[in-house]
């Protein structure tokens, strides 16, 4: 390809994609709001730009091969935040997509579309949407965007429902957990795969304790070789037991299951800022 264009490009999973992204590309344009993000690899500029603004997101994506949507709050907000980053942003990214002839989107989804299905249920990508806030309904908003622009635009989308991408320090984690590496694989096997669709996969590490099945999904060839249960002794050692009457512990949303709407489900979740560093 000649041109990717990756959003969000200066968060945590943006950082852990950049250098991968420069691989699959004659060039990578990083775009998010901070005024720069330190050191470009080869191959790489970077472009401020705000994910409301459609014009802005239309001129970014001129002579795109293929946009990787990682951009967006990633929390619980009140509403109106929500609605114009993650909901306004995305219809900007699909339409300025489609205006420019570009071939698929690569969304950064999340298993809080689906996250007030049961945590013991093993879903499949075919679920109903339930989400467990507004950030999970803007990802539903987004999901079904995708869905629309494949069947009536012919634009490609993988929608890839992210369930924790960070460090595994609590018993959720243990099923949950999407390394860095599982993580640019997936986003390498969206990208390169050559039809794809409208496609959900959910995106989750080789987990013993995963509460979800991508076997729907499985001829993306995405196949994820680390296991969170080489942390289990510790996280199990010390974790607190249980209140089963916590939504947190009921529903595959776990901290956002529980949140009143508009409340951050990130504050509990003790999330490591291990954010890469150029």
């Amino acid at each position: 390809m000649k041109k990717l264009v990756l959003t969000g490009a200066a968060g945590r999973l943006g950082s852990y994609l950049r250098e991968p992204l420069t691989k699959l590309a004659e060039q990578l344009v990083s775009t998010d709001l901070v005024d720069n993000i330190g050191k470009l690899y080869p191959g790489e500029t970077y472009v401020k730009a705000d994910l409301s603004d459609l014009a802005a997101m239309t001129e970014l994506l001129q002579e795109a091969d293929m946009v990787v949507h990682f951009g967006a709050i990633g929390d619980e907000a009140e509403f109106d935040a929500i609605l114009s980053s993650n909901i306004v942003g995305a219809y900007n990214v699909w339409e300025a997509a489609y205006q420019n002839g570009v071939r698929r989107v690569v969304y950064a989804s999340s298993i809080h579309a689906v996250g007030m299905h049961s945590r013991t249920d093993f879903i499949g990508t075919d679920v109903p949407h339930r989400p467990d806030t507004f950030y999970g309904l803007a990802k539903c908003f987004a999901e079904d965007l995708g869905s629309l622009y494949w069947d009536k635009r012919k634009l490609e989308s993988v929608c890839l429902r992210i369930l924790s991408a960070a460090q595994v320090n609590n018993a959720r984690s243990l099923g949950s957990w999407l390394s860095y590496d599982d993580l640019i694989h997936l986003v390498e096997r969206s990208i390169n795969t050559p039809t794809v669709g409208f496609t959900v996969i959910y995106g989750v590490s080789n987990n013993d304790r995963a509460p979800v099945d991508n076997a729907k999904a499985s001829f993306l060839g995405y196949r994820p070789k680390d296991n969170a249960e080489q942390f289990a002794e510790k996280v199990l050692a010390d974790e607190a037991p249980q209140d089963l009457n916590d939504a947190t512990f009921l529903y595959q949303g776990g901290p956002f299951a529980s949140v009143e709407l508009g409340n951050s489900g990130v504050a509990s979740m003790n999330v490591i800022d291990d954010k890469k560093q150029t």
